[in-house]
């Protein structure tokens, strides 16, 4: 009886009954329904770093079969597999395959988004190769790019991409370029590469293509629906929605090669996510549509105030018509989503004047979360970058990053003006 118990804890249910949804939220709320232990009604927390085995013959099943959430934590979890079969059900919401059938996709929860990132590289390219990408990037990632796979052998070439004819020009003239690494929108200038003539230009030469869908969220953007080969985000950021835990998540349409050589490296790099995390994440998810729809009316608002504000010079926000790459944008997301940023004619000493100003709204890095986060790039997130090469790409003195938070819209603009005047 012991045993029979043990086989229905974590047995699916709802996705076996392909109950039409006909929305996001159902979706971040239901797509990985499962029978818990208990009647639980929420997917509990796991906190087991093994489990057991009734027999020799279900321990040596459980480890030939692809299902590896119940041998050992770094290989999965349950709590994790729930994470993962929501944010793959949401990523996949009404995009079908090349046969018109829905399309299935295998994701893989990590400890961070630079975790899923490094599992992305290993997994996918080798020495000689190279990676083309756009020169608006997150930190971390352009580190990592020209600090660790450079150590192993994996060049990095960096263009603008939004430039068609650059991109095609690399393809062709580098057949070493094995992988395209699309971050759109981009940080922090929130410039937006054209995902579908990009992939379409990359299958011409049997090249990967990966897209950072970390600033739009699968609400506002599916890359999948462009034929791209892997989906990254920091789930730290709008997914949890909270700023409670770290993660990340790597999600690829080959299902063979993530259930194996991708599943192999991210299991032997040890970048598992934790149960508590992962918990933290799913509940985070349920909100998702709600937030992101706040999210988006307030930064609207608030890039229309900025752009009138004297003390701005520019203001980079892809929902205005002035943004270089707004109709990019129109085309392949629902919103241009909840992040600007914005630069202060008084450069670095007025950057770091606002800042300090700043009542309300919360100095610190990251994005995502439901408040309001204002960030200083030149004197933080890009700080090891030589000036240099930050100005080049955009970041330059006086630029200011802004998550746009949930809060009311009046008490935003009452802080940013405040700050403002004593910048």
């Amino acid at each position: 009886m012991q045993g029979a118990l043990r086989k229905n804890i974590f047995n699916p249910k709802i996705m076996n009954k392909k109950f039409p949804f006909s929305g996001i939220s159902s979706v971040a709320m239901h797509a990985s329904g499962h029978e818990n232990a208990e009647y639980s009604h929420l997917t509990p927390i796991y906190a087991s770093s093994t489990f057991t085995f009734d027999s020799a013959q279900q321990g040596s099943d459980r480890f030939a079969g692809a299902d590896k959430t119940r041998i050992y934590s770094r290989w999965g979890n349950p709590t994790f597999t729930t994470a993962e079969e929501t944010i793959a059900a949401l990523e996949t919401f009404g995009v079908n395959d090349a046969n018109g059938n829905p399309l299935e996709v295998k994701a893989l929860l990590h400890a961070s988004g630079q975790a899923a990132m490094t599992t992305l590289f290993l997994s996918t390219l080798k020495s000689g190769d190279t990676v083309l990408s756009h020169f608006s990037l997150y930190g971390g990632t352009h580190e990592l790019f020209l600090k660790v796979l450079a150590d192993t052998g994996v060049k990095t070439t960096i263009i603008d991409m939004r430039d068609l004819n650059l991109v095609e020009d690399a393809l062709k003239k580098d057949p070493s370029i094995k992988m395209v690494h699309i971050e759109t929108p981009a940080n922090p200038t929130i410039q937006c590469v054209d995902i579908e003539e990009v992939t379409l230009l990359a299958k011409q030469y049997n090249i990967l293509v990966s897209v950072d869908n970390t600033f739009a969220t699968p609400y506002l953007q599916q890359p999948f629906r462009y034929g791209v080969d892997f989906v990254f985000h920091s789930t730290t950021k709008f997914l949890n929605g909270h700023g409670t835990s770290i993660g990340g998540v790597l999600l690829g349409r080959d299902l063979e090669f993530m259930r194996t050589k991708v599943w192999k490296w991210h299991a032997l790099l040890g970048g598992n996510s934790n149960p508590f995390d992962a918990f933290l994440l799913t509940q985070g998810m349920k909100t998702l549509e709600l937030r992101m729809d706040r999210h988006c009316d307030n930064a609207m608002k608030v890039a229309e105030y900025l752009s009138q504000h004297p003390a701005i010079g520019h203001v980079n926000y892809n929902g205005l018509a002035s943004h270089p790459d707004h109709l990019v944008t129109t085309k392949q997301m629902r919103h241009p989503g909840a992040l600007m940023s914005y630069e202060l004619k008084g450069g670095l000493d007025a950057g770091r004047r606002f800042i300090d100003a700043l009542q309300m709204c919360v100095r610190a890095v990251s994005l995502g979360t439901v408040d309001t986060l204002v960030s200083h790039p030149a004197t933080m997130s890009h700080f090891g970058l030589k000036r240099e090469e930050r100005i080049q790409f955009g970041i330059t003195d006086g630029l200011i990053r802004m998550s746009v938070g949930i809060e009311n819209i009046a008490d935003i603009l009452t802080d940013l003006e405040q700050a403002l005047g004593k910048a």
